[in-house]
């Protein structure tokens, strides 16, 4: 045979074409090969006495074993080094764990074993034979890869029968290649953080670094150099206090170990799952989670351990501790501070205060679930708990100038409870502004200048030109000013009667403001 193995593809092409009847120099011609190495080949199957369709109903992975047990018998010296090399996988995995170390190790236990580069050699061809798709050794707990499978899983609408087609979420942590497996509506910015969180909590813990593809929601501009991570994205992962580190574009080695999942996923997840229906996303999770621990609990090829056990032994303790509670996604937002020391958050058409020395000043705004948070120029200058009632304020007293500080102080109760005391008609006349679809410092405003009117009128007087101006229907604080100007406060309620009108069909009588 050929000193170095061909790839068994053309292994099984070399002996299809020969079988068909093609020169072993038409062979040479089509596949690239040497006459020679043809020759060694098509030897090896006469001596085996191997037919076409013997040769062309073995698998890869059977014929490979073939041409390994057709091999010179291994010497004494290289299968007790092979024994070793199950350990040398686990320990390379470890930090600072090196092959020179490992192989110090074992030297000084086999004075008469391999030297340096044999033993890279040996441990390299055994690490091919036994992992064909992955020639890298990743630290624990150094990198999480992600992706999403080309292929999608489906739930069925139990009341109309419509078919959703759901997003499925990979990840693989590189050193033991624990997998862990979601189902998602979309791969949007909300899911796709939601899914990465979840599997920090499946792990346990955080890895160093982030490796997803550059997908939107992970990356805003690629590049093979500083790629641009989305800001919400990035955010997260300081939270986590973990890095992220894009694949480069149209480098698929970048991305092998979770290239590879994708493929194990469909075979040991998506195939046994095709004949069930499933009606929501959790019940089509929980199936997916019970394959996928048979997965994680399944032996590597040719070693005697699984990628959970891998993970418990080693990876595990290397991963960052997780948090007290869970991240929340923020969302942006920009602003101008008005002048009464407040900013808009039109998201919730609520103000909240910021110090009065930033009025005028363009802001960013940073909001969660439970927190708004203003800054200027990278600073943070204000923070308070979401609040999401419409058209109110929340203020901070020391954010106020100190003429206005009492403004931050104005609140319906505040208001209704000064009317009560007036007068009962002056209560629900109060009432009846602060009901207004208006602004609520516009409201707020109507009412102190009603209530004020009391020190120079009396309350019986203001009470009295409330219930007049309910009356007429209307509710605001010109309306009462003019009343008491007039003395139509003190008026008798038939007065309109006893009024000598023009007798006018333009003429509207106190029933139109009713």
């Amino acid at each position: 045979m050929a000193n170095k193995q061909i790839e068994m593809r053309k292994v099984k092409q070399i002996f299809k074409l020969y079988c068909q009847g093609v020169s072993k120099r038409q062979i040479s011609s089509r596949l690239g090969l040497s006459r020679n190495t043809i020759t060694k080949y098509i030897d090896f199957f006469k001596r085996y006495q191997l037919t076409s369709y013997e040769v062309t109903a073995m698998t890869l992975e059977e014929l490979h074993k073939l041409f390994k047990s057709d091999q010179k018998p291994r010497s004494e010296q290289l299968l007790t080094l092979e024994k070793y090399f199950p350990y040398f996988d686990k320990e390379l995995r470890k930090t600072g764990v090196t092959k020179q170390l490992l192989w110090q190790e074992y030297y000084t236990k086999h004075p008469d074993g391999f030297k340096l580069s044999q033993f890279r050699y040996w441990y390299n061809e055994w690490t091919k034979e036994v992992s064909p798709v992955m020639h890298f050794t990743h630290k624990a707990g150094d990198k999480l890869f992600i992706d999403y499978t080309g292929k999608k899983l489906t739930i069925v609408d139990r009341h109309t029968g419509e078919l959703q087609d759901l997003e499925v979420f990979v990840c693989v942590l590189g050193s033991s290649q624990y997998t862990y497996v979601e189902a998602r509506a979309s791969q949007k910015k909300e899911d796709f953080i939601a899914c990465v969180e979840n599997a920090f909590w499946f792990y346990g813990g955080v890895p160093d670094a982030l490796v997803p593809d550059n997908l939107k929601s992970a990356v805003t501009k690629s590049s093979r150099y500083e790629p641009k991570v989305n800001e919400t994205f990035a955010d997260f992962a300081e939270y986590y206090e973990t890095a992220v580190l894009p694949t480069r574009a149209y480098k698929p080695r970048d991305k092998a170990i979770v290239e590879n999942a994708v493929r194990i996923i469909y075979t040991r997840v998506f195939a046994p799952l095709r004949h069930q229906t499933f009606h929501s996303i959790s019940d089509i999770n929980k199936a997916v989670l019970n394959l996928l621990d048979t997965h994680n609990k399944m032996p590597f090829r040719g070693r005697e351990y699984s990628r959970h056990s891998l993970f418990e032994e080693v990876e595990k303790q290397e991963l960052k501790p997780l948090p007290l509670k869970k991240y929340e996604i923020k969302s942006y937002a920009k602003g101008t501070v008005h002048k009464n020391s407040h900013i808009y958050l039109s998201k919730d058409k609520h103000y909240y205060s910021v110090p009065y020395a930033h009025i005028g000043k363009r802001i960013k705004i940073i909001y969660s679930d439970s927190l708004v948070e203003i800054f200027h120029k990278l600073e943070r200058i204000a923070a308070h708990p979401r609040e999401r009632k419409k058209y109110t304020y929340t203020t901070l007293k020391e954010h106020m100038p100190s003429h206005h500080q009492f403004i931050s102080e104005w609140s319906s109760e505040k208001f209704i409870a000064w009317a009560g005391h007036i007068g009962d008609n002056c209560k629900g006349y109060i009432i009846k502004i602060l009901d207004k679809k208006q602004h609520p410092e516009q409201s707020y405003k109507s009412c102190l200048g009603i209530l004020h009117l009391a020190k120079k009128v009396g309350n019986l007087r203001l009470d009295n030109a409330c219930k007049r101006a309910s009356d007429y229907g209307a509710y605001n604080y010109n309306i009462i000013e003019r009343i008491l100007d007039k003395g139509w406060d003190s008026l008798d309620e038939n007065i309109e009667s006893e009024i000598d009108m023009p007798n006018h069909s333009n003429i509207r009588g106190g029933h139109y403001y009713k």
